[in-house]
Order: C-alpha cells, then structure tokens, then sequence
C-alpha cells in the first residue's frame, strides 16, 4: 500500500482527497500547512506527496524545494495542486523540483490516475 502526504489548508479539498485516495487503495497522510508537511515526510518518508501551492505559513513552492533538499525526501514524487495556472507559476513549481501539476478544479479521478502514474513510474 502506497503512502501518500497531502498537503493541504482547505479542510474540504483535504476530505475529498482524502477519500478518493483511500478509496484507491492508499494510506493518507493529511495536513494543513508546510511546516506540519515537513515533518511528516522527515519523519516518515511517503511514497507520494500532494501538494497544495497556497497555503499560509510556508508556501508548497518552498516546502517542495525543501523536501527535494532533504536526504530522504528528496527522490520523492511531488504533484503540485493550485488554482494558478499561469505559464511561469508551473515554471517556479518545476523548477523547485515538482513533478506533476494538477491544475484546480481538477477532477477527483484525474487525480487518482496521476497519482497511479507517478507512482508506477517510481516503482518500475
């Protein structure tokens, strides 16, 4: 069973990524913020994280340049979730190491397939 990491601050998008996830066969791990997202995935590496842009705090920008900093951390697929969809906003997010984006609103079966795909990526 794959551990996926979601970052997220709006509690409904949280649920229902959260849901769908589980209902795919995967552990969630769900947070608020950035700086409850790097702990987390310190100390307990997931195989995935979803990771909300805008969040207060600490910015996904700069948790996902963070996680890809870190020794265990840093081979970790990122999926970027954000409602901004400017060319040079999924610029910075690729440059800062993400690896997808998923463009709100997205659809919750979009979501789990990318998911399925970064990961089959990772483990083949």
């Amino acid at each position: 069973m794959s551990t996926i990491l979601l970052v997220e601050d709006d509690p409904d998008i949280r649920h229902l990524v959260s849901y769908k996830l589980g209902q795919g066969g995967m552990d969630v791990i769900a947070v608020a913020d950035g700086v409850s997202a790097l702990r987390e995935a310190r100390a307990h590496p997931p195989d995935l994280v979803l990771l909300d842009v805008r969040m207060p705090r600490m910015s996904g920008i700069e948790v996902c340049r963070e996680l890809r900093a870190g020794v265990v951390t840093a081979e970790v697929p990122i999926i970027m979730l954000t409602a901004r969809s400017r060319q040079q906003d999924l610029e910075q997010g690729y440059a800062a190491g993400a690896t997808d984006y998923v463009i709100k609103p997205f659809s919750p079966r979009e979501l789990l397939l990318r998911v399925e795909a970064a990961l089959a990526r990772v483990h083949h």
